[in-house]
């Protein structure tokens, strides 16, 4: 008897995983999109209307360019990252999306490289600040944009080999 319980239990489980997996398939590409959209347009328009919390970092990061003031690179980052929100919604859009993600996290990784008195408690790059800790966990926002441009087509492509 207990040996049919553990047979069901395992059915049960295994039946319960695979509509799970199936969910999660089905919601985590356009579930990304909009959390990547929702961030960066959120964030991203904060900067032009001077509200952004980050704003001392990035006019601190970017005093050393040759061209153009902190003032006038804050508005352009913001609405970069406006842009790249926006182009996260669409599917059709996404690998532009990418691009511009990717070229953004160049940016927003050099305070680690130029500021390390500000993103590192005593220059140890082992105790992150609290701002190096918002700058690091971009990592995962780019792991998740790399998971997402793989995915790129892979629905259509699967369809394809199923006709």
């Amino acid at each position: 008897m207990k040996e049919i319980f553990k047979k069901l239990d395992k059915r049960i489980i295994d039946k319960f995983d695979k509509i799970t997996i199936k969910v999660m398939r089905s919601t985590s590409r356009p579930a990304i999109r909009l959390s990547f959209g929702i961030i960066f347009i959120w964030f991203g328009i904060l900067k032009p209307l001077h509200l952004s919390p980050a704003e001392g970092l990035l006019k601190a990061t970017v005093t050393w360019l040759p061209f153009g003031s902190p003032d006038n690179w804050l508005i352009i980052i913001g609405w970069w990252e406006v842009v790249i929100g926006i182009f996260f919604l669409f599917e059709k859009t996404t690998r532009i999306a990418i691009i511009l993600l990717l070229t953004q996290m160049v940016g927003t990784f050099m305070p680690l490289v130029f500021l390390p008195e500000v993103t590192f408690q005593s220059g140890n790059f082992l105790l992150p600040t609290l701002e190096g800790q918002y700058i690091i966990k971009n990592l995962i926002i780019i792991s998740a944009a790399l998971v997402l441009g793989g995915e790129v087509n892979r629905s259509k492509n699967q369809n394809r080999n199923h006709s």
